[in-house]
C-alpha cells in the first residue's frame, strides 16, 4: 500500500507491516489480551504477538474461528503459547466472567489490546440496553479495562515491565456527533445516525486512552495508554452493516487490486498496534494518539481532557448501574 508513504520519525511508515516494526523484538515471558482476534488485525495482531513470544489470551465472541486462528498459528509457530477465551463486549456479565475467568488463572497480564469493534451498525440495543456500537466499540473496553487493572499494576510491580494499554480508535473519530459524545441520547433512536454512533465510539476510545494516560502519571502507576487508527483495511468490522457487507462481496475483486494501492492490507493493519504493544521506542509515551506506526493528531475532541473526565464519570454510572457487572468492580477502578 502507498508505494509513495515515507517514513517517519519511528522509522516506520503506512507501508510497513507487523511483522517489520516488531522485528528482532523477544517479548518472552509477556502475556497479552487481545480482543476480537478471531478474524482481521486481531488475529494478524495474536499471530504477530505470538511469533515473538509473547503468551496471548484470544479474547472473543466466536470461538470457533478463533480456535481455527489458534490451530493456524500453532502450524506456523508450534511453541507459541496462544488460549482462547469467550468475551461478549456487548454483555458486562460476559465481560465479568471473562475478567473473572482470567484472573483465576493468576496469569500475569502485561499488555491490553483493546481491539474489537463493529462498524456502522443499524440502531440496535445490547444486553444491557446500551446502542450496541457505544457498548462494543467502547464500554466493554472500558470494563475489561478496568477489572483488569489491579492484574496489570501487580504485573508491573513484580516483573518492573512497563504495562501497555492499546485501544484500536479511527479516523473516523472526527466524524462524530455535534459535542463529540451525546451523553444524553447515547439510547435515543430518532437522532441515531450509524456513521455518527461509530465515530462516537472510536472518539470514546481516544478519550479513554488520555484518561487512563492522565490517571497513571497521577497516581505514579507504570502503565502507558495510548490509541491508534489502523487505516482502511477491508475486514469483517463492516459484518452488520448489510450494505457494506454486500459491497464487499459484490467488489471484492476491485478490492484485491486496491489493497495493494489505497487500502492497507491485514498485515500492514497491525502494525501500528503491535508497535504500540512491543517496540521499546514508545515506553513512556502515554494518552497519545497514532496513526501509521508514528504520533499523530486526533482531532480536538480527541484532545479535549475536559470531556474525557466526563466520559469516564459517564461510563464509571453506566457500569455501575448495571447489577450483573457490578460485583466486585470497585475494586478494580481508580479511587477518585
Amino acid at each position: 500500500m502507498w508505494p509513495f508513504s515515507t517514513k517517519g520519525d519511528s522509522g516506520f511508515s503506512s507501508s510497513s507491516t507487523a511483522l517489520q516494526v516488531t522485528e528482532g523484538i523477544h517479548a518472552t515471558g509477556l502475556t497479552a489480551i487481545v480482543t476480537g482476534a478471531s478474524s482481521g488485525i486481531g488475529a494478524e495482531t495474536a499471530r504477530v504477538l505470538a511469533l515473538r513470544g509473547v503468551h496471548v489470551i484470544m479474547g472473543v465472541i466466536d470461538v470457533v474461528d478463533a480456535n481455527n486462528v489458534k490451530e493456524s498459528i500453532l502450524q506456523e509457530i508450534p511453541t507459541a503459547k496462544v488460549d482462547v477465551m469467550k468475551l461478549d463486549l456487548s454483555s458486562m456479565a460476559s465481560v465479568q466472567n471473562f475478567a473473572t475467568e482470567f484472573n483465576s488463572t493468576h496469569l500475569p497480564l502485561n499488555i491490553l489490546i483493546n481491539n474489537a469493534g463493529i462498524c456502522a451498525a443499524p440502531f440496535m440495543l445490547s444486553t444491557d440496553n446500551i446502542e450496541l456500537q457505544f457498548a462494543i466499540n467502547y464500554l466493554g473496553h472500558f470494563l475489561l479495562t478496568n477489572l483488569m487493572l489491579d492484574n496489570m499494576k501487580k504485573t508491573t510491580r513484580e516483573s518492573k515491565v512497563q504495562g501497555r494499554i492499546v485501544n484500536v480508535s479511527s479516523t473516523g473519530h472526527q466524524f462524530t456527533y455535534h459535542g463529540g459524545i451525546h451523553f444524553e441520547k447515547i439510547n435515543d433512536p430518532s437522532s441515531y445516525n450509524n456513521w455518527r454512533a461509530y465515530g462516537q465510539s472510536k472518539l470514546a476510545n481516544i478519550l479513554h486512552a488520555k484518561e487512563l494516560a492522565r490517571l497513571f502519571k497521577e497516581d505514579g502507576i507504570y502503565i502507558t495508554a495510548n490509541s491508534l487508527h489502523p487505516g482502511v483495511i477491508c475486514t469483517n468490522i463492516y459484518l452488520h452493516n448489510r450494505f457494506l457487507k454486500g459491497l464487499k462481496c459484490m467488489l471484492s475483486p476491485l478490492v484485491n487490486k486496491l489493497e495493494g494501492f489505497l487500502l492497507k492490507n491485514v498485515q500492514q493493519g497491525a502494525s501500528t498496534t503491535c508497535y504500540l504493544a512491543l517496540h521499546p521506542q514508545v515506553s513512556g509515551i502515554n494518552g497519545k494518539y497514532f496513526a501509521d506506526n508514528n504520533v499523530s493528531e486526533a482531532s480536538l475532541q480527541g484532545r479535549d481532557m475536559d470531556l474525557a473526565k466526563k466520559l469516564w464519570d459517564f461510563s464509571i454510572n453506566l457500569t455501575e448501574q448495571n447489577k450483573s457487572a457490578n460485583g466486585q468492580l470497585k475494586e478494580y477502578l481508580f479511587s477518585k
